[in-house]
């Protein structure tokens, strides 16, 4: 059933948000400062391709420079990515077959706006240590 979500997802609005993280980690990826940003926004434009069947979860090791980099994340990316999963979401959830997908895409506005000390792990295993 995933996988038929994913393919759906992918086709609606996956593929256009999974391109805009891929932008965004370009354009931070500039500058040697902005490389661990430029691998977050990666991290989680291949989560926005393929949402269904993984969840973010806090990562134990995360301390304060997730904290601090996650507000430099906010002020450069993080709400112009929000505001397209706003927006997409909206829009899916007009029609009644587009629920779920927006559901899905206001379940990414928090990985969007705070990205760093999260980590992205299957759905089946949410809970496992590595």
């Amino acid at each position: 059933m995933k996988t038929i979500l994913n393919v759906i997802w992918l086709v609606l609005c996956g593929l256009w948000m999974c391109l805009g993280y891929f932008l965004a980690g370009l354009i931070l990826c500039i500058t040697i400062i902005g490389i661990p940003f430029g691998i977050a926004a990666f991290r989680i434009g291949i989560y926005a391709l393929w949402p269904f069947g993984y969840t973010a979860v806090e990562r134990r090791d995360a301390g304060a420079g997730s904290f601090v980099g996650n507000v430099l994340w906010l002020i450069l990316a993080g709400w112009w990515l929000a505001l397209g999963h706003i927006v997409t979401g909206i829009a899916l959830c007009v029609t009644i077959i587009g629920i779920p997908f927006g559901l899905a895409n206001f379940k990414l506005i928090p990985l969007s706006l705070m990205p760093l000390g999260k980590e992205i792990v299957p759905t089946d295993q949410p809970f496992a240590t590595r």
